[in-house]
């Protein structure tokens, strides 16, 4: 009964920091007044988001070490986490020639090389998969990395932000963001696991992003 009561515990917090980091992504839903300047991207509501999951790490109960906010790798992890990331990396560098972006200007290549994988590599994969973890726990090992619940619902939760969408008085859903950055976050939590930081999930996420602008 008392495990039983920990997971719903972790599932409160994480519901609720859900709730506030769409609250301040959305910049208070269009209610905060700041502004940036002229841009077709979201700089206000990712800075918020960034310093909303910042201040969360900085929690003594959770912690920045703790929520993947460091520069030091795992060693005995490292090995195994570049041999993905350079295959994620050829990965995303073929999509990106079968199916080129539009080109780019400095606004949006600026945007796309910073703050997506700033603001949601340190949110699901840090200070959220973090609070999921402490639920759940970590009871598998997965290819030397510890993990459980917590990276599958971090997973879920990002392919539904990336799928879900408002249009035309209704909600829409797509599976194919689903499913795609589903995956993408399953594999960008297990780096997170073998190295104990969001640094590769972060530079990863935003070269991922960035890469489809520069082919």
């Amino acid at each position: 009964q008392r495990i039983y009561w920990c997971v719903l515990q972790g599932l409160a917090a994480a519901l609720l920091l859900m709730a506030v980091y769409d609250a301040v992504l959305t910049r208070g839903y269009g209610h905060i007044p700041l502004d940036f300047g002229p841009s077709r991207w979201n700089w206000e509501g990712k800075t918020l988001a960034v310093l909303l999951s910042l201040a969360v790490a900085s929690l003594p109960i959770v912690g920045w070490r703790r929520s993947g906010l460091t520069l030091h790798q795992d060693r005995q992890g490292l090995r195994g986490a570049l041999i993905l990331s350079g295959l994620l990396v050829l990965l995303f560098l073929g999509l990106a020639i079968w199916a080129p972006g539009e080109g780019f200007d400095a606004d949006s290549l600026t945007f796309q090389l910073t703050m997506p994988g700033l603001d949601e590599e340190i949110f699901y994969r840090g200070v959220l998969l973090l609070m999921l973890n402490e639920a759940f726990g970590r009871p598998v090992r997965l290819l030397g990395a510890p993990m459980g619940w917590g990276a599958v619902l971090t997973a879920l939760a990002f392919g539904l932000t990336h799928a879900l969408g408002y249009q035309d008085g209704g909600f829409t859903f797509d599976w194919a963001p689903m499913a795609t950055t589903g995956l993408a976050g399953l594999l960008l939590a297990w780096l997170r696991e073998k190295t104990g930081s969001v640094l590769l999930p972060v530079l990863l996420h935003n070269y991922g992003n960035a890469v489809f602008m520069l082919i």
